[in-house]
Formats: C-alpha cells, sequence, structure tokens
C-alpha cells in the first residue's frame, strides 16, 4: 500500500499485528496490554485520524481504514471501540491486508437509521462542547462506561497529547452516528476474527453475540470475567491471553 501514513510507534518481535485505540486516547494507551503482547509479536500502535500525532488528519470511517491499512501492512489487526469499527472496515475494504482480526468492545455501528441520526446530533452537541482537552477528557472518563477503569489505568497524561479540533474532527467524521453501519458486510469476512467484551459491559457482549452470528463459523468470542468497556485496560493480562491464544492458532 502507498500514500500517507499515520503516525505510529513499534514495539515487540514477531509477526506484525497493527493497532487502533479508541476516542480521546492515542497510540501510547495500550498500557500493560501491550507489553504482554510484545513478547510475541511486533506491534505497530498507531494514532488514529484526530488523535495524538494524527491530530491534523481528519478522515471519515473509510478514508481512515485505508491510512491504517497503508500504515501497518499486511498482517493482523486489533482495535478497541472506535479503533475497532476502523478496523473492521479496514478488513472489510481491504481485506488482502487484513489477515486476521480483533475486535475489543466493538460494533459494525448503528442499524437504526433515527437512532443513528439522534447519535450524530449527540456527537456534534458533544464536538461543540470541547474547548480544552483536559477538561473534557476528564468529563469523557466520568461516564457509566468506564466505572471499572482504575483511574491509575486511564492513560490520562497520554490522552492530554490530543486537540480539541482533532477530537471534535474525530467526532464528526468518524463517530458511531456518521457511520454508515456494516452489519449487512459481516458474511464478508473469512478471515479468523475475535471479538473481546468484558463481562460487565452488556450492551457489547450482546453486540458482539449478534456479530458473531453475523460472521460465521470462522468468528470467535472471549468475554473476559469482571471488566468492563475498556476491558484490556482493566484486565490486561488476561485480555492479552486471550488475543495471544487466537493469534497462534
Amino acid at each position: 500500500m502507498h500514500g500517507p501514513r499515520l503516525a505510529h510507534d513499534q514495539i515487540g518481535s514477531g509477526p506484525r499485528l497493527t493497532m487502533v485505540h479508541g476516542f480521546t486516547q492515542t497510540s501510547r494507551c495500550w498500557g500493560p496490554f501491550s507489553e504482554a503482547l510484545a513478547h510475541r509479536h511486533e506491534l505497530l500502535t498507531v494514532d488514529a485520524p484526530g488523535h495524538g500525532r494524527s491530530s491534523h488528519i481528519s478522515a471519515a470511517l473509510p478514508e481512515a481504514a485505508a491510512l491504517t491499512v497503508a500504515t501497518g501492512g499486511r498482517g493482523a489487526y486489533l482495535g478497541y471501540s472506535m479503533g475497532a469499527r476502523i478496523c473492521l472496515a479496514a478488513a472489510l475494504d481491504h481485506p488482502r491486508e487484513v489477515t486476521r482480526l480483533v475486535l475489543v468492545s466493538g460494533s459494525p455501528g448503528i442499524a437504526d437509521p433515527a437512532e443513528r441520526n439522534a447519535r450524530r446530533e449527540a456527537d456534534e452537541v458533544l464536538a461543540d462542547s470541547i474547548v480544552e482537552v483536559e477538561t473534557f477528557i476528564d468529563r469523557w472518563l466520568m461516564q457509566p462506561l468506564f466505572a471499572g477503569l482504575d483511574p491509575g489505568r486511564a492513560e490520562r497524561k497520554a490522552r492530554l497529547e490530543n486537540t480539541p479540533e482533532g477530537l471534535r474532527s474525530s467526532l464528526r467524521m468518524c463517530g458511531a452516528g456518521a457511520q454508515e453501519p456494516l452489519w449487512g458486510r459481516l458474511s464478508e469476512l473469512s478471515i479468523p476474527v475475535l471479538l473481546v467484551t468484558g463481562s460487565d459491559d452488556p450492551k457489547y457482549c450482546s453486540l458482539a453475540e449478534e456479530m458473531v452470528a453475523g460472521i460465521g463459523t470462522n468468528a470467535s468470542l472471549a468475554v473476559i470475567p469482571g471488566a468492563g468497556h475498556t476491558v484490556h485496560l482493566e484486565k490486561p493480562r488476561e485480555t492479552a491471553g486471550a488475543v495471544l491464544e487466537f493469534l497462534a492458532r
């Protein structure tokens, strides 16, 4: 793949695993989870469009997927939340480049048009509210979705590397409300797919079960006990174990 690249870091050695973080995070927000993976894999962790050193890049989901693949090249891909939606789009739009796929607390988008439009309007309001990064990050992490995340594992310092302009752009262009849903394309995936959720995140556990059914027998689900939406930060050792076992099959 040729063309523009996203800012990224590389650690570890072995088969390459390209990783894409969630909204408000950066390539440096993987913590002990990535350290466990780096013992067996070369990790290429990207700054998604609108984030970190890629804050100046604005991209809708298909363009974000293309940029990610142009940066990571052929290999396995792992995404968390927003990053999972980007990696799913990458696997569907660039099937020759993505050999295995891990989706952590991810979804294919919002299927219902009315619900999607409501989310798009809510994201627009939220984007307008981002004036100062530190204040917004603290407000973002106070959501019930992150109730199980210990503040010491939230990677707050790395999140503060983001800019208001970049985060606003990401919400408006790559948010779940702006995304065309990918539910109808799940059966196109012929590669091995692992979906990872925390047992304390019932909404995403249900979504993951639906996704496994939509993908087929090449998909499997790992539910990590005692973890919520940020399962890889709350239970890094257990989540890394599930991912490493999947990649080694």
